[in-house]
């Protein structure tokens, strides 16, 4: 009961710090819409390819020609435009004034094609298209000669038969920029609750309050669970808000598993007063606990992904992300909401626990057997 009181305590103290309490929620949001909308072209997945213009000409024999035509009306449907130019260096003019973009020579004994921009995605697709043509185009020459009543039907509609299944690794959904940014803002401004932790004790001798704390018939360890606890509930209070401001103001899309999500996001808040209380007590004072902390939390925001998206990092960088706790926390959070996969849920609510431990085991040792707070 009395550490009740302790939490409710706190927890009115946290409600009057104001400005604690819109830096907590407003600094998320701002640095959503900053970030969201400035980078918002790198989370652009959406490639469009446009119509390709190729203008020819045909020297090539009847038989050549007639396949080639039949052809070039198939590839029309497809984007790929053929015209038959009135000369070669009528064509070759409009390339260079880029006006279309390729020009292709049609002749019996092969193709010769002059692309105006050759390492475009365009230009990949119809080199592609003309070497299907012309290996399907040798192959019925040749079955013609040998074996001609086969040729009809080496062209001829078949049924489909899917002998090979296909299975994209990476899913279709992937986050917008808005998205991916509602989701490291909120872990990292969680992983921040580590500075206000520091202070949780420290506070109470700054304010002189101390000794009134100790001299009140309270146990030690009430106190000191208490003040935790109220922390905790301030802080997801805290998280909660940014949550729901980023999908009703943002629309930001947080998946259908908000229950888990919440549980991550309780256990790294766990972990980070945890953590932020046990250097607060392992440093001599707390001007050094607070450097020490705004250190590994920037430095575990930088490479966890807060401020830019890392993708695919290797070698040393990759070990520097892994390192970062938000690397855990934002992994599980983008593949349970747009993979519907858990294999990275636990891992990181696991090591947000076992880190929260040890650090409250640190802090609450030296607490008892400290004189006073």
């Amino acid at each position: 009961m009395k550490m009740l009181q302790i939490t409710w305590k706190q927890i009115k103290h946290d409600f009057r710090d104001i400005k604690t309490f819109v830096f907590m929620v407003a600094f998320p949001i701002v640095l959503m819409l900053v970030l969201g909308s400035a980078l918002s072209g790198a989370f652009d997945s959406e490639k469009t390819i446009g119509d390709v213009h190729v203008l020819y000409t045909s020297t090539a024999d009847e038989q050549t020609t007639n396949a080639f035509k039949d052809f070039v009306k198939a590839t029309g449907k497809s984007g790929i435009h053929f015209k038959e130019a009135d000369s070669k260096s009528a064509a070759e003019k409009q390339i260079e004034d880029g006006k279309k973009d390729a020009f292709l020579q049609v002749r019996t004994d092969g193709m010769q094609l002059e692309i105006n921009k050759s390492d475009s995605l365009e230009a990949s697709i119809l080199q592609g298209t003309l070497a299907a043509f012309v290996k399907q185009y040798n192959l019925g020459s040749v079955i013609a000669k040998e074996v001609p009543e086969k040729q009809a039907s080496l062209f001829a509609n078949k049924e489909k038969e899917d002998f090979i299944k296909e299975k994209t690794i990476t899913g279709d959904k992937q986050p917008g920029s808005m998205d991916y940014y509602a989701i490291v803002m909120t872990t990292m401004i969680a992983l921040y609750a580590a500075i206000s932790a520091s202070f949780l004790i420290t506070a109470e001798r700054t304010r002189h309050t101390a000794d009134r704390l100790m001299i009140a018939p309270v146990k030690k360890s009430n106190i000191f669970a208490g003040k935790v606890l109220g922390s905790i509930v301030i802080n997801a209070v805290c998280i909660a808000a940014v949550v729901i401001v980023s999908i009703v103001a943002l629309h930001a899309n947080w998946g259908s598993h908000p229950g888990l999500v919440s549980l991550l996001l309780l256990s790294e808040i766990i972990f980070a007063i945890s953590f932020g209380l046990g250097i607060s007590y392992m440093t001599k004072t707390p001007a050094a606990a607070r450097v020490i902390i705004m250190t590994v939390v920037q430095v575990a925001s930088f490479f966890g992904g807060a401020y830019f998206k890392i993708d695919n990092p290797e070698g040393f960088m990759k070990i520097l992300t892994n390192l970062s706790p938000l690397t855990w926390e934002n992994d599980a959070v983008i593949k349970m909401v747009y993979a519907n996969d858990l294999s990275a849920l636990f891992p990181a609510i696991g090591f947000n626990i076992g880190a929260a431990l040890l650090f409250m085991l640190i802090a609450s040792v030296i607490f008892r057997k400290k004189e006073g707070m």
